[in-house]
């Protein structure tokens, strides 16, 4: 064989081994989608996927992200569709927070017929078809706040539960163990509004709460909402009222900066905080340790913690009150 024809069939095995090497290099499509993508609490989800994605394609994985949900946590249809376009597309993994416990559940089974597994977070699906379900214990994140609670009011008090959603099912199960706590611990304190939901924007909650203060505001004694947009609502609605600064004991749930703030200025003694960048990290670490064929947990516990101003500036908690936004997104 002549050297030159030599030179070319060198050069062209040498082209094959490096094309082949990449081709072996394992390649995921991973959806994310959150139940709504306004508030903050989504933002550090989002995050949380980013630096996984990052992560895993440093270390010889590459991970296309795709982020996509409704604007508005109320939005079922626009949930539903979002998912059936995924499935559609083939990607490899769904990571989904399902707005509603019960109406997501066909949309992930026909995902799942499909061969393109979901792995949920953040909030439970009526299924047991899905690959993992990373999230809060959300029942124990609404029995700290039920201590909280108790203890603010030293065991007796008229209390208002402002609910948020339903069909939502982490905030139900915080309703769930907020009450069972006050029913069980502290029967000095009575319910005396738990039938009123907040809706999916703060704008509704601020007139639910207004509402609410307008009825009850001269006997309530304590308030607890079970997440971001109530909590931010409520929080105001006492403030324009001249009942924050703790003549009325506020308890919330999730970091916002908002909350945090109101934290800071007197008018919240209480925050449940959970770890939403962790949860949209291992949320789609999991999916991909499945699609590796790696054996996953069914339920992966991502903690949740109570913040109260005496200890919000302990470094631990610091790190779930500001977490890192500007490092993982635009």
């Amino acid at each position: 064989m002549p050297r030159f024809s030599q030179r070319i069939l060198v050069v062209a095995l040498c082209l094959w081994a490096v094309l082949d090497a990449h081709s072996a290099e394992p390649s995921y499509t991973i959806a994310v989608i959150p139940k709504g993508t306004t508030h903050e609490f989504w933002k550090s989800v989002n995050a949380g996927a980013v630096k996984a994605q990052r992560e895993l394609t440093a270390r010889g994985t590459k991970v296309e992200l795709f982020w996509k949900g409704p604007l508005r946590e109320d939005d079922r249809d626009q949930q539903i569709q979002v998912v059936e376009n995924f499935m559609a597309r083939r990607v490899s993994a769904i990571v989904l927070a399902p707005l509603d416990y019960q109406a997501l559940v066909r949309p992930v089974h026909n995902a799942v017929r499909a061969k393109v597994p979901v792995v949920v977070i953040d909030s439970d699906l009526k299924s047991d078809e899905y690959v993992s379900f990373v999230a809060t214990d959300n029942y124990k994140g609404g029995q700290l706040a039920g201590q909280q609670m108790g203890k603010l009011l030293g065991g007796a008090g008229n209390v208002i539960l402002l609910r948020y959603a339903v069909g939502s099912a982490s905030t139900e199960a915080r309703e769930a163990g907020f009450l069972d706590v006050l029913k069980t611990n502290y029967p000095g304190i009575k319910l005396i509004s738990a039938d009123q939901h907040a809706g999916a924007t703060r704008e509704l909650a601020y007139q639910v709460s207004q509402n609410l203060l307008n009825r009850f505001g001269r006997e309530v004694n304590g308030i607890f909402c079970p997440c971001e947009p109530p909590t931010i609502a409520m929080t105001k609605a006492l403030r324009d009222l001249g009942l924050a600064g703790g003549k009325v004991k506020m308890v919330g749930f999730d970091a916002g900066s908002q909350s945090v703030t109101d934290m800071k200025n007197g008018d919240v003694q209480g925050l449940v905080v959970q770890n939403p960048l962790l949860m949209g990290y291992l949320g789609v670490v999991t999916a991909v340790k499945h699609l590796q064929g790696e054996k996953v947990d069914k339920r992966i516990d991502t903690g949740v913690v109570l913040v109260t101003p005496e200890n919000m500036n302990e470094p631990a908690i610091k790190e779930l009150l500001y977490p890192p936004l500007s490092q993982y997104l635009n």
